[in-house]
């Protein structure tokens, strides 16, 4: 992925993460390996978190289609 590619993604991940109060699950937020945790919790932790940003990015899709 193209370097400034890469900062826009993560900086859009920790805008949503932020929006959505999930921020302490972002690995740019924490410093601690979290190998020790489970694929299932690692999962419910951030999962919602790409969640949000696939439908940020559908929505900004459709819209420039409509307009």
């Amino acid at each position: 992925m193209h370097p400034e590619c890469y900062d826009a993604m993560q900086k859009f991940k920790i805008e949503c993460a932020t929006d959505i109060g999930r921020l302490q699950f972002c690995k740019e937020n924490n410093d601690h390996y979290k190998g020790e945790q489970s694929a299932r919790q690692n999962g419910s932790e951030g999962g919602p978190i790409g969640g949000e940003m696939v439908k940020r990015m559908i929505a900004s899709y459709e819209q420039g289609l409509n307009g």
